[in-house]
């Protein structure tokens, strides 16, 4: 999906276009959250710091990305 098109989809009058938006962008909010766990992890972050950043426990992000 095009940034230009999840943009027009966001804005949509229909409940129909504007929720499959919603999904996406949870989607993709997911993705992006995972690589910079990930990234934070290699660079020796804390399972403290990574919740504190995304303002979330240590204990549901370590649950969530445990490896």
């Amino acid at each position: 999906m095009e940034a230009d098109d999840l943009s027009e989809q966001i804005h949509s009058t229909s409940p129909a276009v504007g929720l499959r938006a919603v999904g996406a962008l949870h989607r993709l909010a997911e993705q992006v959250e995972a690589v910079h766990v990930r990234a934070a992890r290699e660079q020796g972050w804390t399972w403290e710091q990574i919740g504190d950043a995304l303002g979330v426990s240590r204990q549901s992000v370590h649950a969530k990305y445990r490896e």
